[in-house]
């Protein structure tokens, strides 16, 4: 079958196996080709494994400290003819590369949220790892079904108190225009909450309490995002913002069972995710940030951010650095003054007419076609690829 791209909205419906294998492989060999992590967790699990940052929290343990890592995610699987999820493709090609070189790497496809994902991962870490000592937790979900109770709750992308008009960019056209969004209602906020706050961490950290299969001294991180004056109406100090805000309430609450210095939310730089492209006025944002950011030297993608999470802070044999409020800062780059200074003065002036000029949106665009393993050199686009690709630890 030939693969091509097929966008719609902000995703794409098709993913390529070689091209995501292309992009897992760009990453590992990043990683290799930086100093060995110095005091690095060897037993991971990864919760949201797939994509993004969590696919590269994964990555950088396992290829840059020997570790043997367990991931959760909710992936398609392709068959003939038809493709599957960028994800899956993901984690096939990271567990072939951990194979090769050696390294225990199981994954677990269904319903993170549910109690028989858990109970399956807990009985996975007893037979093969007795204990984990890192929980890295890094799912973006838009619904969640609450296993306490059965119901469904759904995300949504709104401000709070008051309807919310800023610039913003139709992402297929390339068109600058305003988008105007209305608040949420109470409802609304506490669904947000429910899908994208802490609780489900919680849980998972209590069952792995419960089961006794958490290492003395295990850390824990969740991530989040801030962000600049601009998008905190629709990120910060709308729905999203208020679920990291028990995000953090929640790594507050595991401290005071666990111990200081076990769990930990990491504020992280605005990247092209499939989760970003979701979100109204961020990929404007973002394709003005590129642009300022390359230019001063201080771009980094997903890989980069969490090579140097666990270098400077989750493996370094230290405690981590934290802000006023508990939370590690691997945004600091982005939210640098020089840096919010040119984005603001760029954000000022960017129309449909000058986007090329003051913007990356070309990178932005790149970016986002990477995800789904397009447009990686060294990769025979016009050739057939294979389709059905089996995940390794569930064959």
């Amino acid at each position: 079958m030939i693969v091509t791209p097929k966008i719609r909205g902000f995703i794409c419906t098709t993913a390529h196996p070689e091209g995501c294998a292309a992009n897992v492989q760009s990453q590992i060999d990043y990683v290799k080709s930086k100093p060995a992590l110095s005091a690095p967790p060897k037993k991971v699990l990864v919760i949201g494994a797939s994509t993004g940052y969590g696919l590269a929290s994964r990555i950088v343990p396992a290829f840059g400290g020997g570790a043997a890592t367990i991931g959760v995610f909710f992936e398609k699987p392709g068959v003939e003819n038809k493709t599957g999820s960028a994800g899956w493709y993901n984690s096939v090609a990271f567990e072939e590369s951990a194979a090769k070189e050696g390294l225990y790497a199981k994954s677990f496809n269904g319903d993170a949220f549910s109690g028989e994902i858990k109970d399956e991962v807990i009985a996975a870490i007893k037979a093969d790892l007795g204990q984990i000592d890192c929980i890295v937790y890094s799912l973006a979900s838009p619904r969640r079904t609450d296993p306490t109770d059965g119901e469904t709750y759904k995300s949504v992308l709104k401000p709070i108190g008051a309807p919310y008009t800023q610039k913003n960019i139709n992402t297929d056209t390339g068109e600058v225009n305003c988008i105007s969004i209305e608040p949420a209602s109470d409802d609304e906020i506490a669904h947000t909450v429910k899908v994208m706050g802490g609780e489900d961490w919680e849980l998972w950290i209590k069952a792995l309490a419960d089961a006794g299969v958490l290492a003395d001294n295990f850390k824990t991180v969740a991530y989040s995002y801030i962000g600049p004056d601009l998008t905190y109406q629709i990120y910060t100090n709308g729905t999203i913002g208020r679920a990291k805000e028990h995000l953090e309430e929640s790594a507050a609450r595991m401290n005071t069972q666990f111990g200081d210095a076990t769990a930990y939310v990491s504020v992280n730089k605005a990247l092209v995710t499939q989760a970003s492209s979701a979100i109204p006025v961020v990929p404007l944002y973002i394709s003005l940030l590129y642009k300022v950011m390359k230019e001063q030297d201080l771009h980094e993608g997903t890989i980069e951010q969490i090579e140097r999470l666990f270098t400077d802070h989750l493996a370094s044999g230290g405690t981590p650095t934290v802000d006023e409020r508990g939370r590690i800062r691997i945004d600091d780059w982005e939210m640098s003054e020089p840096v919010q200074k040119a984005v603001a003065e760029a954000w000022e002036k960017v129309t449909t007419e000058n986007l090329s000029d003051l913007s990356d949106f070309s990178g932005y665009k790149k970016e986002f076609l990477r995800l789904f393993g397009f447009g990686l050199e060294g990769v025979d686009y016009e050739k057939d690829t294979k389709t059905e690709k089996p995940l390794p630890s569930l064959s």
